[in-house]
């Protein structure tokens, strides 16, 4: 049987089952080196429009399972590169330049936030709008300085 090479650790959906606890269509965070080894996290809840992640894992059953994996964006700041529209419905629509944070739900839906400027400083919404998956190439990411406690709750 040929090697296949581990995918990278970060976000992707599930496209396969895993055990039956992990059904295809899921927001999972893969970590490819760990203890007991290569697995897939769940999310456990959202602080500030990001996945915050289980403790525990669950082991991926072959390299060729994680070859399964759709990767996705990061999350995090973006800003808009080419306008577009939320869905065919054309309920919002984001234009060139504009600041968001793409986020997911636990479906790997992606959703963009839009933060607002306000005498506090900037503000976070909690609610986002859900775009079409093909839409988050027309992003381009941000680079963020990460504060020493953020860096924490990040598995990798």
């Amino acid at each position: 049987m040929a090697r296949v090479d581990l995918p990278r650790c970060g976000l992707y959906r599930t496209t396969r089952p895993l055990g039956e606890t992990i059904p295809p269509g899921r927001l999972v965070y893969f970590h490819n080196h760990g203890d007991p080894g290569p697995g897939v996290y769940l999310p456990s809840g959202w602080r500030a429009n990001r996945a915050t992640w289980q403790a525990r894992g669950t082991p991926i059953p072959s390299e060729e399972w994680a070859s399964s994996l759709e990767p996705l964006s990061p999350e995090g700041f973006y800003r808009v590169r080419e306008g577009f529209a939320c869905c065919e419905r054309r309920c919002r629509t984001f234009g060139p330049d504009e600041l968001v944070q793409l986020g997911y739900d636990g479906g790997a839906r992606p959703i963009l936030f839009v933060p607002e400027w306000t005498g506090e400083g900037l503000s976070l919404p909690e609610r986002g709008t859900a775009i079409d998956p093909a839409s988050v190439g027309k992003l381009a990411a941000l680079k963020l300085p990460q504060a020493p406690q953020a860096a924490e709750r990040v598995l990798h």
